[in-house]
């Protein structure tokens, strides 16, 4: 019975050791986990969703309106203006205004026109253009209304939205005041989404082509001053001059002619008035 009992004793005192090692080595195993845990690794790559952001930011499609003038000397503007419009139609455009006038005594010829050409190749019509002469000054402008447009696309959805509703409402409606009430509402729709399907129509025309005026000015003849007169060119001038005189005179004088007439007559009746009197006047009375 004793010897069991010291036996027991060691049996014991080796399990309970097993057991703390145990228990040691499954806590230092949950430290380094929760060591792991805690470690919040290596940080995102914000260069990837800066990335993105700029890829969704360029799918918005920009509308620009483009306008421009070109001043162009050349010594043919006239010819220079059938090559303008020539360039104008071979890049898909159209000539929307034109005025030339031939060389005069006065004013050397000149020629304006009015180009729409297609965005997408004014570029390379602008240097077809450049060739007809010296080239004096370019100004291009350009203006970014793709808001404006944004704003026009949705209004026209929401336009049509409200429509179609209110032709669905107006197939339901059972009283004549209903039917007339949703009739006046979708004129009024109605006419506010042409308005603005116009609008649309124009601005995406100024979008798709640009316009550009087209001045081709001649160069200016050369002033000469004038030196002295000589004394055949006086004389000839005094005589143009004497003549234009009594010319003027003349026109004068028949302009002048009805009047004299008119005043002649009174003159005349106002004399044989006055000698009447006289007269008159001077016959004694009858005893």
């Amino acid at each position: 019975m004793f010897t069991s009992r010291r036996l027991a004793l060691p049996a014991l005192v080796l399990a309970l050791g097993l057991t703390l090692t145990g228990c040691s080595a499954v806590g230092l195993n949950h430290g380094s986990a929760g060591s792991q845990a805690i470690n919040p690794g290596p940080a995102p790559d914000t260069n990837v969703s800066g990335g993105s952001a700029s890829t969704s930011s360029d799918i918005i499609k920009r509308q620009v309106v483009t306008t421009g003038t070109v001043v162009i000397k050349t010594p043919t503007p006239i010819t220079a203006a059938d090559k303008a419009a020539s360039i104008t139609d071979a890049a898909g455009g159209r000539v929307d205004d034109r005025n030339q006038s031939a060389a005069t005594t006065s004013d050397p010829a000149h020629a304006t026109l009015t180009l729409r050409i297609p965005s997408s190749r004014l570029t390379s019509a602008l240097a077809q253009l450049k060739k007809l002469g010296t080239v004096e000054s370019i100004a291009i402008a350009t203006d970014d209304v793709t808001t404006k447009s944004q704003d026009l696309s949705a209004r026209i959805t929401a336009l049509q939205t409200s429509i179609t509703r209110l032709l669905a409402l107006e197939s339901k409606a059972t009283s004549t005041a209903d039917l007339i009430t949703l009739e006046a509402d979708i004129a009024s729709r109605q006419g506010d989404l042409e308005s603005l399907t116009a609008q649309q129509r124009y601005l995406n025309d100024q979008v798709s082509m640009s316009t550009i005026k087209l001045e081709l000015l001649a160069p200016s003849a050369a002033i000469v001053k004038p030196g002295p007169p000589s004394p055949g060119s006086a004389f000839t001038a005094g005589l143009s001059g004497f003549g234009v005189f009594f010319n003027w005179l003349f026109l004068v004088l028949l302009y002048l002619l009805p009047w004299l007439v008119l005043g002649a007559v009174i003159w005349v009746g106002i004399v044989y008035f006055v000698r009447w009197r006289r007269r008159r006047r001077a016959v004694p009375p009858a005893d």
